[in-house]
């Protein structure tokens, strides 16, 4: 199956709490950092998650908020601190791939007006922001 995700990344499942209606599930990529799904408990059950299991985590380039540092105070888990490789502006939205520690690639979709607010360039530290229940997680 190919999908027009543009985030893509192979882990393994650290952890996974479940509860009554929703589960989250912490899955350490292959790249290092750690990232939280926030998923229903049927689906973990249905795709078998459990601690050890490879999977792949899924997250859309729109879901991706873009910080200029770390964020304190902030309910959202996953905070990926990065380098921004490229910045492409178009009329109205702004693609920015931003470099992991490890060399990968995340590619943020935000508003143009947003990325010219924050005077995002080549170079610039940054950190990538996805909220739990915006991370998918498929299994190979």
């Amino acid at each position: 199956m190919r999908l027009s995700i543009r985030n893509q990344f192979a882990g393994t499942v650290s952890a996974v709490a479940v509860g009554e209606v929703m589960s989250t599930v912490k899955v350490r990529l292959a790249s290092g950092p750690e990232i939280t799904a926030a998923i229903t408990g049927e689906a973990v059950e249905e795709l078998g998650l459990a601690e050890g299991a490879d999977v792949h985590v899924l997250i859309k380039s729109t879901e991706v908020a873009v910080a200029t540092g770390p964020v304190s105070g902030i309910s959202i888990r996953n905070q990926l601190p990065g380098v921004v490789a490229d910045v492409d502006h178009g009329a109205v939205m702004t693609t920015v791939k931003i470099t992991l520690g490890d060399g990968s690639l995340l590619t943020a979709a935000i508003t143009r007006d947003g990325a010219e607010d924050l005077a995002l360039t080549a170079g610039a530290s940054v950190t990538a922001l996805v909220k739990s229940t915006e991370v998918s997680v498929a299994v190979p």
